[in-house]
């Protein structure tokens, strides 16, 4: 990341800005950075100013405590700031249910774009699973277990568990016990894990939300839930495509939607 901003509570952000024309900014989801997107940036940059960063506590971020959700909202001002007053916001996973806050919020947005993010409608024994993986989630980062945070994370994803032991031995394994305490903030972002219909209600801009139909079912039913919860939401389903959508597939349809 070559260029700093520094957020309302005094948090350096990193950043890189690539291309020209109107600016995009893209939010990466949990267990990743900036680089994660980088990708997708560059099949962007012909026709935006795309901005990808480090979200805070990753990378070349820094980080301040206590966490809040609504610092990272603020990450997202002070980048928007950084491009000249307005942005629009596409964000992958649990980035684009931060997103959707930062759209709620009322931040100088022009559009919203996100790629599944992970709610759902918690049939009998979701809800609790869920909490279970939050009080989990919380006992073993205080107790300093970062790797064993990163399995929790992994097994909620649905990965094997002889993948997980494999991933563990992997020389990717330090790079994601690194940044293993911000899963606590992806899980705060993620709120109660259920599609936040009330907040959606009240963001005005449009929204795509997009879904591969090669993910699970109830990946592609959150899509729709929030399309339908936003006054201006439509949705796109992605042939072919899985929670690790192709640049290729996904760029052409954010530049379809982002240039209107």
């Amino acid at each position: 990341m070559d260029k700093q901003t520094i957020s309302r509570d005094g948090t350096p952000i990193a950043y890189e800005r690539t291309g020209k024309g109107p600016a995009v900014v893209l939010v990466s989801g949990a267990m990743s950075t900036g680089a994660t997107v980088a990708p997708l940036a560059a099949r962007l940059s012909d026709r935006f100013s795309v901005i990808v960063y480090d979200r805070r506590g990753r990378g070349a971020s820094g980080d301040t405590a206590p966490y809040a959700v609504d610092r990272e909202v603020e990450d997202l001002a002070a980048l928007i700031e950084a491009a000249g007053g307005e942005a629009s916001l596409y964000g992958v996973s649990s980035g684009g249910a931060l997103v959707l806050r930062a759209a709620a919020s009322g931040l100088p947005v022009r559009q919203v774009a996100v790629y599944e993010v992970p709610f759902a409608d918690y049939g009998e024994g979701g809800a609790e699973e869920r909490a279970e993986y939050t009080r989990n989630l919380s006992e073993v980062l205080a107790a300093g277990r970062r790797g064993d945070a990163v399995e929790l994370f992994l097994r909620l994803t649905g990965l094997a568990e002889a993948v997980i032991a494999t991933a563990r031995q992997s020389p990717m394994w330090a790079d994601m016990e690194a940044i293993a305490h911000t899963l606590a903030y992806d899980d705060a972002v993620m709120g109660d894990g259920l599609v936040p219909r009330e907040r959606l209600a009240s963001v005005t801009v449009p929204v795509l939300a997009v879904a591969g139909d090669a993910s699970p079912p109830w990946l592609r039913r959150a899509a729709e839930a929030i399309a339908q919860a936003a006054p201006r939401g439509t949705h796109r389903t992605l042939e072919g495509q899985t929670h690790m959508v192709d640049p290729e597939v996904l760029a052409p349809v954010l530049a379809e939607f982002f240039d209107r």
